[in-house]
C-alpha cells in the first residue's frame, strides 16, 4: 500500500515538473510577442491592445440594443394616487398607465392597502 502511494507521488511530481516546464516556455513566448509584433516594449503592446478593445456596453446583441426601463419610485404620493383611482373603480391597467408604474406594482400597492378582493 505504501509502495503504491510512493509510485503515485512520483507520477504527480513528474506531471508537476512537466507543467512547470510548459509554463516557462509559455512565459518566454509571451515575453517575445511584443517584439514579433513590432512594438518596443510590453507596455506599448498592452496600450495598443487596450486601444482596440470594444467596451462591453457598446456591443449590440443580434443587431438590437436592449432598452432598459428605469424603476419607478413608489412614493406616498404614488400610493395615494393608486388608492384614489381604485376608489373610482379604475382597472389595474388604467391605473398603471395613468400613474406610470407597472401592473404588478399596482397589485402590490393594492395588497398593501388591503384593497384586494379575496379569492373565492
Amino acid at each position: 500500500m505504501a509502495n503504491n502511494t510512493f509510485v503515485q507521488l512520483e507520477q504527480y511530481r513528474r506531471k508537476v515538473a512537466a507543467l512547470e516546464q510548459k509554463l516557462t516556455q509559455q512565459k518566454k513566448r509571451l515575453a517575445q510577442l511584443p517584439g514579433k509584433m513590432g512594438f518596443k516594449s510590453m507596455s506599448d503592446f498592452i496600450a495598443a491592445l487596450q486601444s482596440i478593445t470594444v467596451a462591453p456596453k457598446a456591443v449590440k446583441v443580434a443587431g438590437k440594443a436592449k432598452k432598459t426601463r428605469k424603476r419607478a419610485k413608489i412614493t406616498a404620493e404614488v400610493i395615494a394616487k393608486v388608492k384614489a383611482l381604485v376608489v373610482k373603480n379604475k382597472t389595474g391597467n388604467e391605473i398603471a398607465k395613468e400613474v406610470g408604474i407597472s401592473l404588478p406594482s399596482v397589485g402590490n400597492i393594492k395588497k398593501k392597502l388591503g384593497l384586494v378582493r379575496a379569492k373565492k
